[in-house]
């Protein structure tokens, strides 16, 4: 194994049990090393996103064999070679979608999983790229069929996976109709691009998306809600739609009416993507490769707005995420 330098302990956050953001610990645990095919990455950025407020929670177990530490994405430089993985040198910049364990100093990852860091980008900044990014090519790239002429609705589109989606409509040719909730997210999200902004406290979200596709409904919705979200969404769909749940904040429960899926020929799918294989991941990782890595670094994919907190500070940045107001990412920053 090539490798640098390395501790034999590193510093980590940790869940003490589950909670709420009190619960998050620093702590000292080994540091991992690489397996066959996998990468070491000294850590400088951890993204946070939504499953790791559930798993904090108690909601979202690790699969088999994962890190119970938290954290999916993270930015840094190569530490280390596991056997077989010859992709990356040593020192190299690259992001990751991990497997969990970002919140730490180190962590090991399928090289399969890891991008090089954008050029222009800092650690902070591409440390908010990997994870609603392997979200979105799996499901609105690759299962919905994002195409030119769409059009989508966009639940939550000014936090992380909306505004990347927004990102990846304007990228793709397609119209984003974005929820938000205050002036400043309609704002941001039309930063990002969304054709449209909806009020969903002032507005009928399925009323004013009929509206705005002269009464057909639009192709493709992304929803993070779920409960009394899920008939709304099909109101809200065109004939051959795809509504796309990737998270329930609103609940799991809902009743929705069949004959809208049977007579508009609606697919609903669901996703998460920790569970997936690691051979799924890297084939996720390739299409960003071929298509989005480009238009970042083109400038056509903008940077989010972005708030940081040093990494002992990962319960206050928790904190920050769950408040009504938080809109954009929020990343935690470990010391060089």
């Amino acid at each position: 194994m090539a490798s640098m330098t390395i501790a034999d302990q590193m510093q980590a956050i940790a869940i003490a049990r589950p909670g709420g953001p009190d619960v998050l610990t620093l702590t000292t645990v080994p540091t991992p090393a690489p397996a066959k095919g996998e990468i070491l990455i000294r850590v400088a950025a951890a993204g946070l996103n939504g499953p790791d407020l559930m798993q904090r929670q108690g909601a979202y177990d690790p699969p088999p064999g994962a890190s119970p530490l938290p954290g999916l994405e993270v930015s840094g430089t190569v530490a280390a070679l596991g056997e077989g993985s010859g992709r990356f040198a040593l020192g190299d910049a690259v992001v990751a979608l991990t497997n969990g364990g970002g919140y730490a100093h180190y962590v090991a990852v399928p090289e399969g999983q890891v991008l090089p860091r954008p050029s222009g980008w800092t650690d902070i900044e591409a440390a908010t790229l990997p994870e609603t990014l392997f979200t979105l090519q799996q499901t609105l790239i690759e299962r919905a069929g994002l195409a030119r002429g769409k059009t989508v609705l966009v639940h939550g589109g000014a936090g992380g996976i909306g505004a990347t989606a927004i990102q990846l409509c304007r990228l793709y040719g397609a119209d984003a109709l974005a929820t938000v909730s205050s002036p400043d997210k309609a704002d941001y999200a039309r930063s990002m691009g969304a054709a449209h902004t909806i009020d969903y406290t002032a507005e009928d979200f399925v009323a004013r998306a009929k509206e705005l596709t002269d009464g057909r409904g639009v192709d493709i919705v992304i929803d993070m809600i779920g409960g009394e979200y899920a008939n709304r969404n099909l109101k809200a769909s065109a004939y051959g739609g795809h509504v796309l749940q990737l998270a329930l904040k609103g609940g799991a429960r809902a009743e929705i009416n069949l004959g809208l899926v049977l007579m508009n020929a609606l697919t609903l799918s669901g996703s998460t993507l920790r569970p997936q294989t690691s051979a799924t991941k890297a084939r996720l990782a390739e299409g960003l490769r071929k298509t989005v890595w480009p238009a970042i670094a083109d400038g056509t994919i903008r940077k989010p707005r972005i708030r940081s907190f040093p990494m002992a500070e990962a319960g206050a940045a928790h904190a920050a995420m769950e408040a009504r107001d938080h809109y954009g990412k929020i990343v935690l920053e470990f010391p060089a």
